[in-house]
C-alpha cells in the first residue's frame, strides 16, 4: 500500500478522501490550519498542523509520500487579494518543490471549472480556453501553470464542478435550512438552464485513480455528474423528496448581479463573483478524458446528490456550529436575513 498526502485535508474534501484511502489500506498524512475534528479519522491520519504557505509544514507533509493530493485553498468568499493568491498560487509552489525534493511519485491539484470563465459553448472539454472570473478563478489559471512548468514532477490536474455532499454545508446549508421551512427558494433567471454538480465519493474516486493511474500524467481531467437535469429538474426533485412547500421563484438575473456584487463588496454576499454569473446559465463539462482514461464512471446523478446532502443535514442540524468560511460549516445569513422576510 501506498503513502498519501493531502494539503486541506481537514477540509470537506480532505476528510471523505482520507476516509476513501484508509479503506483501501493506505497511510494517510495530512497538514491543515484547522483540526481533523473527526475521532475515528484522528486515531489513523498521521495529522500535521501548519500552512501551505510555510515550506517546512509542507516539506514534513510529503516526506515519504508516494502521492500527494494538493487539495488546500483559499476560497472565494475570504475576498482578500493577497490571502487568495498566496495560498492558491504560492502554496502550489511549496507543494510542486517539496514533492520534488522528496522523489514523491505523483500530486494530483485539485484545481476548479472556475477557470473557464463564462463560457458560451458546452460540453466544456479540457483543451478549452480558461479565463478566470475573479481572484479565485485567476488564482486557480495560476496554480495550474506552476504545476504544468515544474520540472522533475509527474501531476495531474483535476477539476471538479461544485462537489457536495455529507458535511457539505457552505452555501448549500442556506439552501436547505430555506427548504427545511418551506420558503420560496430564488434562483437566478428562469431555471430552465443545466448546472452540473458533483458528489463527493464520486471526485474521490477520480483523485485515487488520478493518483494511481500511469495515464494520468501530465493530464487535465474534468469531473462531474454524468447525469444532470436542468435547476428546476433538479432542485425540484429535492424539494419533493424534502415534502417541503418550497417554491422556486426565478428572479431577474441582471438585476441580481448588480445586487449580490454589491454584497460581494461589502463581504456580505454568500456568493462569490464566479457563482453568480454563471448560476443563470449553462455550466457543464465533457467527462470523457476521465472515463477513457482513469476508467472512471460517476455514481450520482445531481438530484441524487443534492437529496443525500440533505438528509445528512436534517440528521446532523442541531449539532451543526457557528458560521465561518470553509464548506465544512455554515456560511453567514447576514445578508439573506432581508431576503428571508420577502421569501
Amino acid at each position: 500500500m501506498s503513502v498519501w498526502a493531502i494539503s486541506g485535508g481537514a477540509g470537506f474534501l480532505g476528510l471523505h478522501l482520507a476516509r476513501r484511502l484508509l479503506a483501501d489500506g493506505h497511510t494517510v498524512r495530512s497538514l491543515d490550519t484547522a483540526p481533523l475534528d473527526d475521532a475515528e479519522l484522528e486515531s489513523s491520519v498521521e495529522e500535521l498542523r501548519g500552512d501551505i504557505r510555510d515550506s517546512d509544514a509542507v516539506a514534513r507533509l510529503v516526506a515519504g509520500a508516494d502521492v500527494v493530493v494538493h487539495a488546500a485553498a483559499a476560497l472565494p468568499i475570504q475576498a482578500k487579494r493577497e490571502t487568495i493568491f498566496t495560498v492558491n498560487v504560492g502554496g502550489t509552489e511549496n507543494v510542486v518543490t517539496a514533492a520534488r525534493a522528496a522523489g514523491c511519485g505523483r500530486v494530483v491539484l485539485i484545481s476548479s471549472t472556475a477557470v473557464y470563465g463564462i463560457p458560451r459553448v458546452h460540453p466544456l472539454l479540457e483543451d478549452a480556453p480558461v479565463v478566470g472570473v475573479g481572484w479565485y478563478g485567476e488564482s486557480k489559471i495560476q496554480a495550474e501553470r506552476v504545476v504544468r512548468e515544474a520540472a522533475g514532477v509527474e501531476a495531474a490536474i483535476i477539476r471538479p464542478k461544485t462537489f457536495l455532499g455529507p458535511e457539505r454545508l457552505g452555501v448549500f446549508e442556506i439552501l436547505f435550512d430555506w427548504i427545511r421551512e418551506g420558503r420560496r427558494i430564488p434562483i437566478l433567471g428562469s431555471g430552465h438552464n443545466r448546472y452540473q454538480l458533483l458528489a463527493v465519493s464520486d471526485l474521490a474516486d477520480a483523485i485515487v485513480r488520478a493518483g494511481e493511474r500511469p495515464e494520468a500524467a501530465g493530464q487535465t481531467f474534468n469531473i462531474g455528474a454524468r447525469e444532470f437535469g436542468t435547476v428546476r429538474d433538479d432542485l425540484g426533485a429535492l424539494i419533493a423528496h424534502a415534502g417541503s412547500g418550497s417554491k422556486l421563484f426565478p428572479f431577474p438575473a441582471r438585476i441580481a448581479e448588480v445586487g449580490l456584487h454589491a454584497l460581494e463588496l461589502a463581504h456580505l454576499s454568500p456568493l462569490a463573483e464566479w457563482h453568480y454569473k454563471t448560476a443563470h446559465r449553462d455550466s457543464f463539462v465533457a467527462i470523457d478524458r476521465a472515463q477513457l482514461l482513469l476508467g472512471w464512471e460517476p455514481r450520482l446523478s445531481n438530484a441524487r446528490t443534492l437529496i443525500e446532502t440533505y438528509d445528512w443535514y436534517m440528521e446532523h442540524r442541531g449539532q451543526i456550529g457557528g458560521a465561518g468560511l470553509t464548506h465544512r460549516v455554515p456560511w453567514n445569513q447576514q445578508a439573506l436575513g432581508v431576503l428571508k422576510k420577502l421569501f
